[in-house]
């Protein structure tokens, strides 16, 4: 049988590696997964090549590189790494050169992972949040965003996919439960009652798959994924559950989170206040029933902390 291509970049990350892993998980085996990396050798490629995946060595910053790995491509994931520069400029050149690549290639179908351009919906001027870097409100969102230009003026069909904040944050991103001075555990966030859509990051991987098994259903279109919408109150009561340990939910003004230091808290504090004050745009972007079409697997909150709670490093 003639397999379809599907390049993967950031195939060893949350999100490309969830991809590569439901490709190769699939029975059908209509597709293949092609592991962009920038080192083959790691260990992480090795598990991705013992699926059976082929694993290519590419760097988001060498056009020729992209163009080399994804020659023969029927699609393309494409997503990047805001947090390893935290330089917004670099991530819209890195779109162009992945937009630009599966172009040359003749990709017949690329999903960009990307988030809402907030200056859409609150003006640089606005003084209810500050700006960052001096053109940005929500820099790691607003480049992607902008970016989502880039790949649809190539004429390659392309699926805008919108994704949420990920659960595995609570594990790897410096988010876990922390002591407050009363030596409870607590969860700080500036989201007062409102609702966030979240997701474990291996469905992100899934959801994209099943877009891509839909053929050019979803090609053009913009989609929203989350595995659950819930309060901070609720995820500290799941969590509560799963740790066997009281978690609190702590609401602090997002003036307070931008003030926290850690690098990347302006930005942060900016992304939550701007899904805190347009709660209902940024939940309607993104169906829970909808993923789940996608995923029928999707997983909730509940179920992601049964299978991960042991590994939140708590204080």
């Amino acid at each position: 049988m003639d397999q379809k291509i599907i390049a993967v970049l950031g195939a060893t990350g949350a999100q490309g590696g969830g991809l590569v892993r439901a490709i190769q998980a699939d029975p059908t085996g209509r597709f293949r997964a092609r592991a962009l990396t920038r080192n083959a050798k790691s260990d992480k490629s090795a598990a991705l090549a013992a699926l059976g995946a082929e694993v290519i060595e590419a760097d988001v910053d060498d056009a020729d590189s992209l163009a080399r790995a994804f020659a023969g491509a029927h699609g393309a994931y494409c997503v990047t790494f805001f947090w390893d520069h935290f330089s917004p400029e670099k991530e819209l050149a890195q779109a162009a050169a992945m937009a630009s690549a599966a172009q040359a290639a003749g990709v017949q179908h690329v999903v960009w992972s990307t988030l809402e351009d907030t200056r859409r919906f609150m003006s640089l001027d606005d003084p209810r949040m500050p700006t960052l870097q001096g053109k940005y409100k929500v820099p790691h969102f607003d480049a992607k965003g902008e970016a989502n230009a880039l790949f649809a003026n190539t004429g390659v069909p392309v699926t805008l996919l919108l994704t949420s904040f990920y659960w595995d944050n609570f594990i790897h991103f410096g988010m876990a439960p922390a002591k407050g001075p009363d030596g409870v555990l607590g969860i700080t966030l500036p989201m007062g009652d409102k609702k966030l859509p979240g997701i474990a990051a291996e469905d992100i991987g899934r959801c994209a798959y099943g877009i891509f098994q839909a053929g050019s259903t979803y090609a053009g279109k913009t989609v929203g994924i989350a595995g659950q919408h819930l309060t901070g109150a609720e995820m500290a009561a799941a969590l509560t559950r799963a740790l066997g340990r009281e978690v609190r939910y702590n609401d602090v003004p997002p003036d307070v989170f931008r003030a926290f230091g850690f690098p990347g808290a302006d930005d942060l504090g900016n992304m939550f206040q701007f899904k805190r004050d347009f709660n209902d745009a940024f939940r309607s972007a993104r169906s829970v029933e909808f993923s789940r079409s996608l995923n029928p697997e999707l997983q909730s909150f509940d179920t992601w902390l049964a299978l991960n709670a042991a590994s939140i490093p708590l204080g």
